[in-house]
């Protein structure tokens, strides 16, 4: 019987020991970092993950992610230092990095994240109010994410937050705007386009007028050039033509009526009448040329009278 009694009561100490041992003990994964709390005081912080232990029963444990977190900021309208209007899409991306201030501060990440884009919207207008809109959408949007990265980050700071990066995913005008600046935009480089096709168009005359004063000079020259081979040519045909003569006149003779009747003689040309026996035609009475007996006496006998 008082067997029976020590070993139920060994049996109900050892239950009591594992269901003590089971509150005590708890383990950190990984992705998180714990708090433990005693009577809603925060008495441990844990940033190591493994088996951890705490008093048991008075103890509890509040879980804090240890990832980097992703806040989605909601499109905002910013007016930039040119007075323009720019509607803003950004988002940014943090970690805890002090659990217990963190849950001091703000307890919950749904109540972080809504902190963060009241942050996060300011650091927006006051950094974007700050340069033109040509350096927000085009020049200086690296540089301006760091800086707001780095207002934010110093904001944050009391929370327990660290933040890790902010972008500005689009950054553009309003729709009335836009198309209204795509209008201008589309005369602005139809102008410019019409400019450049004058410009080209004068281009072109000059070219072709440059080309056209050179063609006239080559062809002058040209001409000059050839009036003065030609000149050379009639000179050298007009000194072998003396030449001949000198050497030979009956030949010469022969060969300018030949050439006479070359151009004279020609088809559907001016029509002419010659007496058979005159002195044009001598060579084709007389190869040689020469006139005939009975003329050459004829000739003579008033000379002897």
């Amino acid at each position: 019987m008082r067997g029976s009694v020590s070993g139920l009561a060994a049996l109900l100490v050892l239950v009591a020991l594992v269901i003590v041992g089971f509150s005590a003990a708890f383990t950190v994964p990984q992705t998180e970092q714990a708090l433990v709390v005693r009577f809603g005081k925060p008495v441990d912080v844990i940033t190591e993950p493994g088996l951890h232990f705490k008093a048991p029963f008075t103890d509890s444990v509040i879980a804090i992610d240890n990832r980097i977190l992703d806040l989605e900021n909601p499109s905002q309208e910013v007016i930039a230092s040119d007075q323009k209007r720019l509607v803003v899409d950004a988002f940014a991306r943090y970690r805890i990095k002090d659990p217990l201030r963190f849950y001091q501060r703000v307890g919950s990440i749904q109540a972080a994240n809504i902190q963060l884009t009241t942050l996060l919207n300011s650091a927006l207008r006051r950094v974007l109010g700050e340069v033109t809109f040509i350096e927000v959408v085009r020049d200086e949007r690296e540089a301006l994410m760091g800086r707001i990265r780095t207002q934010l980050d110093r904001e944050a700071d009391g929370y327990g937050i660290s933040v890790v990066d902010v972008r500005i995913r689009r950054a553009d005008l309003p729709e009335q705007n836009s198309q209204a600046v795509y209008k201008r935009m589309q005369t602005e480089r139809a102008r410019e386009a019409a400019e450049f096709r004058a410009q080209g168009g004068q281009k072109a005359q000059e070219i072709k007028s440059n080309a056209d004063r050179q063609a006239t000079v080559i062809v002058a020259e040209a001409n000059s050039q050839a009036e003065q081979v030609r000149g050379e040519g009639d000179g050298e045909r007009n000194r072998i033509f003396a030449e001949a003569y000198s050497k030979d006149p009956d030949f010469f003779a022969f060969y300018r009526s030949m050439a006479a009747y070359e151009n004279g003689l020609k088809s559907a040309e001016t029509r002419f009448l010659l007496r058979p026996d005159s002195e044009f035609f001598r060579f084709f009475a007389r190869p040689s040329g020469q006139a005939a007996p009975a003329q050459q006496g004829a000739a003579a006998s008033p000379s002897q009278q």
